[in-house]
Parts: C-alpha cells; structure tokens; sequence
C-alpha cells in the first residue's frame, strides 16, 4: 500500500540515490517533507519484508518436510530481493539519473516491480494455505474432488485479473489515467468508444475491457464454485470475499475517474485489486488443490 501512495503522490523519486536515501539510512527531515516520507517509508518497509521472508527460509528449512514447500519459501525470498532491485533501477535508471529525454526505461522497471508486489503477495498465500490444516490433512472443506472446469476458470480469472493490474500500472506510471476521463462512458457525450485514439487512450481503454472480462470471468467461476453441491458452508462463506472486493473494485475505479484520480481513492484501488487476485488465487488454487488431476504430496 505504501508503494502504492508513493505513486500516487509521484514521490518515486524523493530521494535520487538506491539503496541508500540521500547517502544515508535515515535521511535528515524525511518524516517533515511528505514524499521523502512516503518513499523512505516505502523503502523500510520493503527491508523490513525481506528480512521476514529470510526469517520464513529459515524456519521453513527448520520445521518443514515438505521439499516442494521449502522451495515456495525460497522463491518467496528471491522474488522480494528481485522486487528490491527493480524499485531500485526505477531510482536509478530514471530520466534525471541518466540525462535522457525519455523515461522509458524507469517506468518499465516501475510496471514490473508494481505487477512483482502481486506475485509476492500470491506466493505468500500459496505458502499460508499449503501450511494450512486443511491442505496437511486433505480435507480442504470438500467432500470429494472439485471438477477441472472450476480449476481452469479459475486460472482464467486470475490470468485475466493480473493484466488487468498491470495495465493499470502502465496508467499510474505513465500518467494516463484521466485520457479518458468519464465513466462509465468514453467520451462526456455518452459514447461507449472513445472518438480520439492515442496511446494514452488505448492504455486506459484497455484497461477497462480487461476490468469487464475479468469481472466476467469471476462472475463465472464464483458461479461454479456455488454450484458445486458438494462445497462446505465455510468455503461457500470464503467464496463470497472476491465478490464482495470485485464489486467495492468496480466502485473504486469509477471513483478513481470521478474524482479525477484522488491519491488515496487511486492508492485504495490499488491495494483492493491486489487483495482480489490474492482471495481468486486462493480459491483457484484450492480448487486445484481439490482436484483429481493435482495432488501433491
């Protein structure tokens, strides 16, 4: 969430030195100035992460049996010392740093450190639930395998959800969010398409078609989940969490629109998305976990 306010108050680049701030760890005046605050604040967390995530190798390598599972901790770790490196090159690959016109290159690395925060966040609900009481004594929360369509829809929804992050990446980073500026139609005449076509348009129009076949696609597989006779009331419960953030998504984003990107309504809408892909991952991988063609042991 931190990174994401950092962006939406355009304070990547308080401070233009990685890793240190300013050549020191706690730069003078960081908690006076409110984007030396946002971004240092941002980068301790960030310590803060990799030194659990080390503590989580460990542990794992001391408690757990399961090979497979100590090797979902060290993925962990090595994609969070990754994210550390690409919020880094964004600092130091950027137009102020290397004297170019453009900024391509620091807003690449940006998009795919905004879009690894996700990865991370699903790994660590994969390393939860695989440690889980449920998953150690194959139950689960259902009576007998969940069929494969769920599992595939699933995947579907979550492939669908996670371009969807990140082009709305590509808009924050890129600044493009009000190219188009009106919601839920294109253009403040009610026309569904917009009239003008740029690449700032094409980004977030875009992104509005995937936010409306992701939606369709978690409609779908929520569908099938409650369909399935054989679900338990508690995963039936579980399930209703991604379509209660799908819906509180969709209202955010208009209101990302509406009130012409807000930075705390923009940074809500970010962290909402990444619990949604979390709570459909979580679901997608149970029912994967449930299902006749997955059952590691």
């Amino acid at each position: 969430m931190q990174g994401g306010f950092t962006t939406s108050i355009e304070a990547g680049m308080a401070f233009l030195d990685w890793p240190l701030s300013n050549g020191s760890i706690n730069p003078p005046g960081w908690t006076e100035n409110r984007e030396m605050r946002a971004e240092h604040s941002h980068r301790l967390l960030g310590i803060k992460i990799g030194i659990l995530s080390i503590i989580l190798v460990v542990w794992t390598q001391i408690r757990e049996e399961r090979s497979w599972v100590r090797r979902i901790a060290m993925i962990i770790l090595l994609t969070v010392i990754l994210q550390g490196c690409l919020g880094g090159a964004r600092v130091l690959f950027d137009r102020i740093n290397i004297h170019n016109e453009n900024n391509l290159i620091a807003q690449l690395f940006a998009i795919i450190h905004a879009c690894g925060a996700q990865i991370v966040l699903c790994l660590l609900v994969t390393l939860s639930l695989v440690c889980s009481r449920h998953w150690i004594e194959r139950n689960g929360g259902l009576i007998k395998p969940a069929p494969s369509s769920i599992s595939w829809t699933g995947l579907i929804a979550c492939i669908f959800l996670f371009i969807t992050i990140a082009l709305g990446a590509m808009m924050r980073h890129s600044n493009v969010g009000l190219a188009i500026s009106t919601f839920p139609y294109s253009t403040w005449e009610g026309n569904w398409l917009p009239t003008y076509w740029n690449w700032a348009v094409s980004i977030n129009f875009s992104h509005r078609i995937t936010a409306l076949l992701t939606s369709i696609t978690i409609l779908l597989f929520l569908s099938r989940i409650w369909k399935h006779t054989q679900i338990s009331p508690t995963l039936r419960w579980v399930s209703t969490l991604p379509f209660l953030l799908l819906l509180l998504q969709i209202f955010l984003g208009a209101m990302v629109t509406w009130s012409q990107i807000n930075e705390h309504i923009a940074t809500v809408h970010m962290l909402v998305g990444a619990f949604l892909l979390a709570s459909c991952w979580m679901l997608t991988f149970l029912s994967i976990r449930l299902s006749p063609f997955f059952h590691p042991q």
